[in-house]
Order: structure tokens, then C-alpha cells, then sequence
């Protein structure tokens, strides 16, 4: 038996990032913009919109408007804007053409219910108006639509895992695009709210696992020296992908136009992704190494590389790094990973890990989430709250190369909860401080999400390095299930959400320093190997 050869001298040979890593990684941006398109499409079709009750008594349907002189007449205020739902009860029968209601004219001791309302955006349609989720008693079916789009996406990273794992990342991803565009093109067909739910959680199953499965077949066809660039380039395509929305959102104030214009790309899209190369490791770690002969020789070609004759030699004469005899030749993903369990660090590395996602994401979506709160127009802030991520994602392309991939996740974690809980103590009044304080948050946590990404991938082994990153992923998605919920926490104490945040945000930076260093390391084929990272990896490697 010849001695192992690890993949990374492979890739040396034919290029660590040539023309060939190239084209996959600018078909890969499709897979990403959709992805963005899938996960937060909610946020605008399921908006809630400012309305206030229609007065009869007091204008006409037609150019009635949501702000006039006479409204704190007839309509109680909260928070210097019109109540929603409530209205005061007219003294006398005023009829239509007396349109100059006065304080008199109402009782301000009788507060009733109303059913018809003027929006403050005449021209925006969401689930809203359209399926009359007006009030109080209604805000928790809007924010159900996000909670219930995150279960859907914490199960599809389970399945999809599984699935890219045992057929191949090449199918996963051209399966989840079609699947998951066809099912977003239909749920802007929905006759009801009950339809609409229902589509919007199979939506996310059958498609939301993209993002995952494009990241790692560009992952794992570059060098170690790469990766965080292949990782920066990702976040910066997902942020221009979610500020898409934001400026769609402008121009299409329809929510069935707006998931149309979203989805139908995803369709035209898959004539592109089919020529996707199928990951070579995924190939060699199953067995099929002249499948990924002919692959390396694509890529060699291109790259105007040539694949030496020892190493083709190798592929066609071994089982590449198999290392675990006891296993059967084609193990189950649960035989796998309770060879994982056999290994306490890799154990405890992938309890914190899902807690790391936990915090990650749920602060990255409720921050995201809460933006469209702030003061300001809602997709400018939208478009802003996604764009800071860029920023972060450069600065990750040379942070990552130069520092202890360690300590910059415990620090943008550290950051970002400090800046969170600042954000209490300002003021509502000083909205661009506070709104500058909320970027920045943002920023932190983005950075901090995609460090996550590259470490998670960096520290599993091959044949489960898809399926622990989904699982973790998955855990992960808790926290986008409470993200939708914040709206809720805030009507109790209104700094509960930010409060939450801050304090999850510092309690998962100090778990990060339990795990190895990774920097400039060959990424591990087998668990033994991912066990025996060092903690020390970043310094060693960078002195050789």
C-alpha cells in the first residue's frame, strides 16, 4: 500500500486557486444571491404596514390619507403615531361632506373597535391587507411566517446534509434550486393564509440548503491559503444578494410580483449550474476516483497545470485515506458519525459549535429582522443593514490570513455583544447614533458568522464535513426561529431583544477559545485527524 497522499499536494499540482476554482466559484454566485433570496423573502412579504382606522365621518375612501389635521380628533395616538385598530366614538351622525371633524365631535371616554383601515402606503400589498391580519391579535400569525420558514430550514440542513453527503453536492444543489424556486413561484399563487404558511415551509425545505452546498464545493477544491478568500467572496455575494431585495422592494410593491421577480431566476438559472463540477473530495472520500481523475485533469488543463503520473497512478491503484477498517466499505451517515462520538474533543467541538451557530444566527437574523424597525425607510434600512456585512467581508480576506482564526472569532463575537448592549443606553432620540451603533452590531456579527462558516468546515472531517456543518447549521436555526419572535419579547420590555443578544453574544465568545487553531491547515480527511488538531496550528504552520 502506497503511503497517503493528502488532497492538498494535489491541488498544488494543478493549482490551488486557477481558472478552473474561478468558474466554479462564479457559477457558484447564482446558488448565493438565491439563497439570500430564499431566506429572507419573508421579511417582505409578510411586513407588517402602518394603518391607521378609516373615519367615515370624516372623508372619503378615495383620497383619504393616513396623516391629516383632524385624525387626533377621532383616532387615540400611540407613541405619536395613530392607534391601528381604535377609534373614538362620534357624538353625532356627521355626514360625508363634513370634513373638518373637530375634538368635539367625538367622545374621548369611548374607544371602539374598527375593521376597515387607511395604510399609510397605498400602493404596498403584503399578506397584511391581503389576508386581513390587521391588530393585535393577528401579529402572531405575520410573525409565524419567519419562525415557521426557520424550522423548515433547520430540517432541510439535516436533510440536505444527508442527502449531499451520500449522492454528491452537485445534485443537492441543483435539486434545492429547482425545487425551491418552483415552490417559491407557487406560493405567490396563495388564494389564503393557511396556503401561504404552508408553502413558505416547504419552500425553505426542499430549497434552502443552496447556500451550504455552493460553499462547500467551492471550499473544498481550493488550497488552505484560499479559503478565506473563497469564504470573503461568499458573504460579499449573499449581502449584494439580500440588498437586491431591498432595492426589488422599491420598484415591486406587490408581494406575489415580488416572490415572481425572486424566483423565476432561480428556474432560468439551473441551464448554468449544470455544468457545476462535482466536488473531488466528496468523489474520492466515496471511492470514485476515476470520476475525480477526470476532474483533476478538467481542472489541470485549465489551469495549465499537468497532473503528474505518480499521482494518477495513486488514484488508480488505492482507496484514498481510508483509515477506519472497522467501518463498512459505504458507511451510513449514523455509523459515521458515531465514529465521531468515539472522539471526546470532536464531541465537545461539536456541542459548542452548535451553540456558536445557535448565537450567530440568531443575532444575525434579529438584527436583520429589527432593522426594518428603525427610524427611517424601511428599505433603505433594509439595503443598509445588509451592505455593512461587505465591509467585514473584506477585511476578513486579510484578518483571517494574518491572525489566530481563534481569537478573531472570540473578539467579533466579544464586539458585537458589547455593542449591543451599548445600544441600551443611547437614547432613542439620537436615532443616527443609535442606528450607527445598530450597523455596527451588524457588522460585528457578520463577521462573525462567516469566520463560523470556515471554521466549522475546517475542523470536521471529509466524508461528514457537509453533514456536521448542517447539523450545526441546523442547531443553528433555534435561533432564526426566536429571531421572528423579538417583535413579541419587545412588547414585554422593549430592551429585551437587544439585552438577549449582547448577553448570548459575549457568553458564546468565551466557549470559541475550547477550540483548535486552524489557520494554514490542511483540511482533515479522516476523524483521527480532526481530533488531533492542535491548538497551536496557526503559528506552526505559518513558520513553515
Amino acid at each position: 500500500m502506497a503511503p497517503p497522499l493528502a488532497f492538498d499536494d494535489v491541488l498544488v499540482e494543478i493549482g490551488t486557486f486557477g481558472r478552473f476554482q474561478l468558474r466554479q466559484f462564479l457559477l457558484m454566485i447564482l446558488p448565493l444571491v438565491f439563497n439570500a433570496f430564499s431566506n429572507l423573502s419573508y421579511v417582505f412579504t409578510a411586513a407588517d404596514l402602518k394603518y391607521r382606522c378609516y373615519i367615515p365621518e370624516c372623508e372619503n375612501r378615495t383620497d383619504a390619507a393616513y396623516l391629516t389635521e383632524w385624525l387626533p380628533a377621532a383616532v387615540p395616538y400611540q407613541r405619536n403615531q395613530p392607534a391601528g385598530c381604535e377609534r373614538y366614538e362620534a357624538f353625532v351622525n356627521i355626514t360625508g361632506d363634513y370634513l373638518q371633524c373637530q375634538a368635539s365631535d367625538f367622545n374621548h371616554s369611548a374607544i371602539t373597535r374598527c375593521f376597515d383601515f387607511v395604510y399609510e402606503d397605498k400602493a404596498a400589498t403584503t399578506i397584511v391587507n391581503e389576508f386581513n391580519l390587521t391588530c393585535d391579535e393577528n401579529t402572531w400569525k405575520i410573525t409565524l411566517v419567519g419562525t415557521i420558514h426557520s424550522v423548515a430550514q433547520g430540517l432541510a440542513l439535516l436533510l440536505g446534509g444527508l442527502f449531499s453527503d451520500r449522492y454528491g453536492r452537485k445534485w443537492a444543489l441543483l435539486l434545492s434550486i429547482g425545487l425551491g424556486s418552483t415552490l417559491g413561484i407557487v406560493r405567490s399563487f396563495s388564494v389564503n393564509y393557511e396556503m401561504f404558511l404552508v408553502l413558505e415551509f416547504l419552500e425553505p425545505l426542499l430549497g434552502s440548503t443552496m447556500y451550504t452546498t455552493a460553499f462547500i464545493l467551492g471550499q473544498e477544491l481550493v488550497g488552505p491559503k484560499h479559503r478565506v478568500f473563497a469564504k470573503s467572496l461568499c458573504l460579499v455575494v449573499f449581502a449584494l444578494g439580500e440588498a437586491t431585495m431591498g432595492v426589488i422592494a422599491m420598484f415591486v410593491h406587490n408581494w406575489r410580483y415580488y416572490l415572481l421577480a425572486l424566483f423565476v431566476p432561480g428556474l432560468v438559472s439551473l441551464a448554468f449550474l449544470w455544468v457545476t463540477a462535482e466536488s473531488v473530495r466528496w468523489l474520492l472520500s466515496k471511492g470514485r476516483n476515476r470520476e475525480a481523475i477526470v476532474i483533476l485533469e478538467r481542472a489541470a488543463t485549465a489551469n495549465r497545470r499537468t497532473l503528474s503520473e505518480s499521482t494518477l497512478k495513486y488514484f488508480a491503484t488505492n482507496d484514498y485515506q481510508r483509515e477506519t477498517p472497522d467501518l463498512p466499505a459505504n458507511p451510513s451517515f449514523f455509523e459515521q458519525l458515531a465514529e465521531v462520538f468515539r472522539y471526546k474533543r470532536l464531541t465537545i467541538r461539536l456541542a459548542i459549535c452548535s451553540f456558536c451557530w445557535f448565537t450567530n444566527v440568531m443575532v444575525y437574523y434579529g438584527l436583520t429582522l429589527n432593522s426594518v424597525t428603525l427610524a427611517g425607510d424601511k428599505n433603505v434600512n433594509f439595503i443598509l443593514i445588509t451592505l455593512v456585512e461587505i465591509p467585514g467581508a473584506v477585511c476578513m480576506n486579510f484578518i483571517l490570513n494574518r491572525f489566530p482564526r481563534r481569537m478573531t472569532q472570540f473578539v467579533s463575537l466579544a464586539v458585537c455583544g458589547v455593542l449591543c448592549l451599548v445600544t441600551l443606553a443611547i437614547p432613542e432620540d439620537d436615532s443616527w447614533i443609535h442606528t450607527a451603533m445598530f450597523l455596527f452590531s451588524k457588522m460585528a456579527i457578520s463577521f462573525s458568522f462567516g469566520v463560523l462558516y470556515i471554521y466549522t468546515a475546517e475542523i470536521f472531517p471529509t466524508n461528514l464535513r457537509q453533514s456536521l456543518l448542517s447539523m450545526c447549521s441546523m442547531i443553528g436555526r433555534l435561533g432564526s426561529i426566536v429571531a421572528p419572535q423579538m417583535p413579541l419579547l419587545a412588547k414585554v420590555w422593549k430592551p429585551l431583544p437587544m439585552t438577549l443578544f449582547g448577553s448570548i453574544a459575549l457568553l458564546s465568545a468565551f466557549t470559541i477559545l475550547e477550540f483548535p487553531e486552524t489557520g494554514n491547515v490542511r483540511l482533515p480527511n479522516t476523524a483521527s485527524e480532526a481530533e488531533n488538531l492542535k491548538a497551536n496550528s496557526f503559528d506552526s504552520d505559518r513558520s513553515e
